[in-house]
């Protein structure tokens, strides 16, 4: 139950997986995960089916937790924001099936994390711009290809 409360989902416990929508699937996919407390968390795009206030309420479930925990999670995601509020450091992939490590990021951003006291603060702001930068370039790059 305390699982279910992290993602809003106490109303629907007793619910059949067909009688549940898929943003609510999702969210118990991640309640399932944070259940077992693990020590290596693996992400991929946790929050896309989600409305925007779900998707802020469980990204602040998945960083009390990883506060909580100690313990390393990994995630994709296309999402610029998200990935600079919850990450120390950002993968940035080049595109295609041979896909490699186009550039690492370090995030120098004090945890815990507020996202209301970011959105003016200026390493938060340099590292944004930073990511926005590479997807720029690189989609410039396929298109010359």
């Amino acid at each position: 139950m305390h699982n279910l409360g992290l993602v809003q989902m106490t109303h629907a416990k007793d619910k059949r997986p067909a009688e549940i929508s898929g943003g609510m699937k999702q969210r118990v996919g991640i309640a399932r995960a944070l259940a077992m407390e693990p020590k290596v968390l693996l992400l991929d795009e946790p929050f896309g089916a989600l409305d925007a206030l779900t998707r802020a309420h469980l990204q602040d479930s998945v960083m009390a937790l990883h506060q909580k925990l100690g313990n390393t999670v990994m995630m994709i995601t296309h999402d610029v924001d998200e990935a600079v509020l919850l990450s120390d450091r950002i993968v940035m992939m080049t595109n295609g099936p041979s896909a490699q490590i186009g550039e690492i990021l370090d995030v120098p951003l004090a945890r815990p994390r507020k996202r209301l006291e970011l959105a003016g603060n200026a390493a938060y702001l340099k590292c944004r711009q930073r990511v926005l930068e590479f997807l720029y370039e690189r989609h410039r790059f396929v298109e010359a290809a």
